[in-house]
Parts: structure tokens; sequence; C-alpha cells
């Protein structure tokens, strides 16, 4: 009966890639020439997933608010400081390339849809060696801001770009899971990436904690899948 999902997403920051230390860094350079004190890794993983403007300004927030007449100015050196060191301490989560190349073996086509711009995305994958893997690269300026997660248009988009069929999505946001509730796949979430509240409360099918839980994960709802038919037929 072959492998029950046709396509796979996957959100980029916080579910493929831990980028953390290199966004953090970005956003500490563009403090610095606000005269504001640094954060922690740790103080800035909540800010990620609606973009880079998003994450500076909830920087910005937290350590004496957002200077309107100067933002724009620090948002440009946050993207020239965070661009130039992409991938300094930028790295795959465990067990996610084993996973991928499982995937590639039984035919599956995996995809990105991000809410970093597809400039920096295809950078930093390509930077990491990743671009080639993926069928699309779906960024969140590709369909237009008002198109980007949580709206589902780019897991439509992207699920099109595939040829279309069973389709499930993978993220650590809230964000992640309503735009693939709302498109009507199967949405995972990962316990491991940059969620701003616990993972339980984000609206997931289903929840795995490490990467290589994800294809057992699949096949599970295949056989469940399938039992369902049968019972209807029954």
């Amino acid at each position: 009966m072959g492998f029950p999902f046709a396509i796979i997403g996957f959100d980029l920051d916080g579910t493929l890639v831990d980028t953390a230390g290199d966004l953090t860094a970005g956003v500490n350079h563009a403090l610095s020439l606000a005269a504001r004190a640094p954060l922690s890794v740790e103080q800035v993983r909540p800010m990620i997933g609606l973009g880079g403007r998003h994450m500076l300004e909830q920087g910005l927030r937290a350590t004496g608010g957002v200077p309107g007449g100067d933002f724009e100015r620090l948002f440009r050196e946050f993207l020239r400081h965070y661009e130039a060191n992409i991938a300094v301490h930028s790295r795959p989560f465990p067990g996610l390339i084993e996973a991928l190349d499982a995937l590639d073996a039984l035919g599956v086509k995996t995809a990105v849809v991000t809410n970093k711009t597809e400039r920096l995305a295809r950078l930093l994958l390509g930077d990491l060696g990743l671009a080639d893997r993926f069928a699309t690269i779906i960024g969140g300026d590709t369909l237009g801001r008002e198109n980007a997660k949580p709206s589902p248009a780019p897991i439509h988009e992207m699920i099109a770009r595939c040829g279309g069929g069973r389709t499930a999505f993978v993220g650590d946001s809230i964000y992640d899971m309503e735009a693939a509730n709302a498109a009507g796949v199967t949405s995972i979430a990962v316990r491991f990436g940059f969620p701003n509240q616990p993972v339980e409360t984000l609206g997931a099918d289903h929840i795995i904690d490490h990467y290589n839980a994800l294809l057992p994960l699949l096949r599970e709802l295949g056989d469940s899948h399938v039992q369902s038919d049968m019972g209807r037929r029954d």
C-alpha cells in the first residue's frame, strides 16, 4: 500500500534548525546600537516565530521599549548582522538528517514553510547543505506578508507545488499549528523547538519529542487511517 503520506512540510526556525544562537546574536547587535542590555538565548527563544521584525520588536520591548524613529535603522542592522553570521551556531536538530533520508527513500516530498524571508531561509539552508533536500521553500514574504503563517495560504501553496496528496506539517509554534489545522492537514508539534507556551496547548494533532519518532508516527497514522476505512466498509 506504500507510505501513507505524500508530502511532509516543515517549519524552519525551532523545527528543522536550532537557530536561536544566531538570532540572539543579531538581536543583541541591534540592542547594543540602541544602548540596551543584551538578552540571553533563553529570553529570545519565545520571541521567534513571526519573523525578524516581530522578534526585534519584542527584544526592544523587553529592554525598554521600541524607539519609533530609530526602529527601521535597527532592523536593517539586525538583518545585516544576521545575514553575515547566519550559520555560525545554527545546526539541524538531532535526528533530522536521518528522518529526511528515510522520507527521501520512501519517495515522500518534503518542503519548508517559514515566516523567515525566503531569501534568508534559502541562505541558511544552503549554508547548512540542506536547501536541495526540499521540493520547495516558501518564506514569509513569498506570498506577501498578509499570507504568512498563521494563514493557511502557504500550506496550500506548498501542497500545490508538491503535486498534492496526503500531507502533514511539522512545527514548533502556535502559528504553525493554526496554519496546518486551517489548511486541513495533519499537524505535528515538536517539543524541542521555541514555543512561547506549553506545547500541549498549541492545538497540534500529535507531538513528538525527537525526530526518531516522526516516521513511526506517520506509519501509525496510516495504519489507523486504513483501519478506519475498513470499519466504514464494514
